[in-house]
């Protein structure tokens, strides 16, 4: 009689051991992977903030670059519009007799 309820006894702890045991095993392994990322946090912020800062610093100057052409083409640009000839002048080849 004590052999069998022996058996059931163990046969419980060692069901309720395992998954313990795989709870605790899961809970170890969430602790060591948090801790892996929080050690990481530090650079992947500074690594943001400087794809940050490149993009700004690259989008500024095509801005700056865009309002530089904009005022140019406003205020003329070098180039000044051909002036079309007048109708009463004269060809280009001199006068004939």
């Amino acid at each position: 009689m004590e052999r069998p309820l022996f058996a059931a006894l163990l046969l419980v702890g060692l069901i309720v051991g395992s998954g313990v045991g795989a709870s605790y095993a899961r809970a170890r392994r969430g602790w060591k992977d948090y801790q892996t990322a929080r050690k990481t946090v530090p650079g992947a912020r500074r690594a943001a903030w400087l794809m940050i800062k490149v993009v700004t610093t690259k989008i500024g100057v095509i801005v700056l670059l865009l309002i530089g052409a904009v005022a140019y083409a406003a205020a003329g640009g070098s180039d000044p519009e051909p002036v079309a000839p007048d109708p009463s002048s004269t060809p280009d080849r001199p006068p004939g007799r």
